[in-house]
């Protein structure tokens, strides 16, 4: 399969995931409400944030967020199209791993641009302790980052040069 096939088809699905998921919360559950599915471990919630992942530079004081984030993922974007254009032969785990980022930074993007803002809804916990909230597009970005990091280290140790002309 073309490489720029592979890495729309899984772009698009985690784009339209994330998308649906996103309007689902949005529309069934009220904003800062949350729904307990498995007591003291996980509740769907409707969170907002401005900001970045753990609450970076989610902050109401300043108002330069949503045009920061829009610019880094626009050159996000950029060099993950070079970094999949530059591979001079297929490699599902890279493509893959890119494509889920792409897609990640897609579906947030969106938000960033049609709300100013982050809808996050799934909120992992024990006892007091909860784990940010985040929603589909952020687990495809942690997914695509610990991907390209394994097949780096397995190319790095195979010798193989994948990324370079």
């Amino acid at each position: 399969m073309n490489k720029f096939l592979h890495a729309g088809i899984i772009a698009s699905a985690t784009v339209i995931l994330d998308q649906l998921t996103k309007y689902t919360i949005q529309s069934s559950l009220p904003l800062w409400s949350s729904k307990t599915i498995i007591p003291n471990f996980f509740n769907l919630v409707h969170a907002v944030n401005k900001g970045a992942a753990f609450g970076f530079l989610n902050r109401a004081d300043i108002t330069w967020q949503r045009g920061f984030f829009i610019v880094i993922t626009l050159i996000a974007l950029g060099v993950i199209y070079y970094l999949i254009k530059s591979m001079n032969k297929i490699y599902k785990v890279q493509v893959t791993a890119l494509s889920l980022l792409l897609g990640g930074a897609v579906g947030n993007l969106i938000d960033r641009i049609l709300f100013g803002q982050v809808t996050d809804f799934l909120d992992f916990y024990i006892g007091n302790y909860h784990w940010p909230a985040f929603n589909v597009a952020d687990i495809a970005l942690t997914v695509g980052a610990f991907m390209m990091i394994i097949a780096v280290y397995i190319n790095k140790n195979d010798g193989s040069d994948n990324i370079t002309n």
